[in-house]
Formats: C-alpha cells, structure tokens, sequence
C-alpha cells in the first residue's frame, strides 16, 4: 500500500465512506454500497472501506524521483554493428 492509502486508512476508521469516496469516486457502486453498510452500522461500513482501500489499485500514478540516464545520440537510430576503435601502432 501506499502512503495515500494509509492516509484513506485514518480516515476511514473515522468517516468509511468519505474514504470511499476518495478512492472510487461518487457515481461508484462501492461507495453507495459504503454508504449502506455505514447506515446499517458503523463495523460493516469500516469492514468494506478497508477491503476497497487495500484491494483496488490507487487512481494516482507513481512518479519516479530517479534522473533518466542519458540517451546516446544513436538511440534512436540503428546501433552499428562494429565501432570504430583508434590503434596505436601497426598490426
């Protein structure tokens, strides 16, 4: 899990469909099944926010904090099949 999910994780022991809500958005079927649970009491409400946070993947994309190695300028064309060395010398 994420640190975003941990987030959802406090506040869902407080508030389930509010997590919910976070997680899958308004018009989804988990959250109005979230709210139903919740009315019905407040442990199967809990008990289904936390099965959505821990089961569905998070709607945020990782960004890699890591620099990108640097391209070599025949990247995007073909590699030769034989580099050019310098010999010192004769053979």
């Amino acid at each position: 899990m994420e640190f975003w999910d941990w987030i959802l994780v406090f506040i869902a022991v407080f508030v389930p469909p509010v997590a919910v809500l976070l997680k899958r958005g308004f018009k989804s079927k988990d959250f109005w099944i979230n709210v139903l649970l919740a009315i019905f009491g407040f442990f199967p409400g809990l008990i289904h926010a936390l099965y959505i946070i821990s089961t569905r993947p998070s709607s945020f994309t990782h960004v890699s904090r890591r620099k990108k190695p640097k391209q070599s300028p025949l990247r995007d064309e073909q590699e030769p099949l034989f580099h050019r060395t310098q010999r010192f010398g004769s053979i």
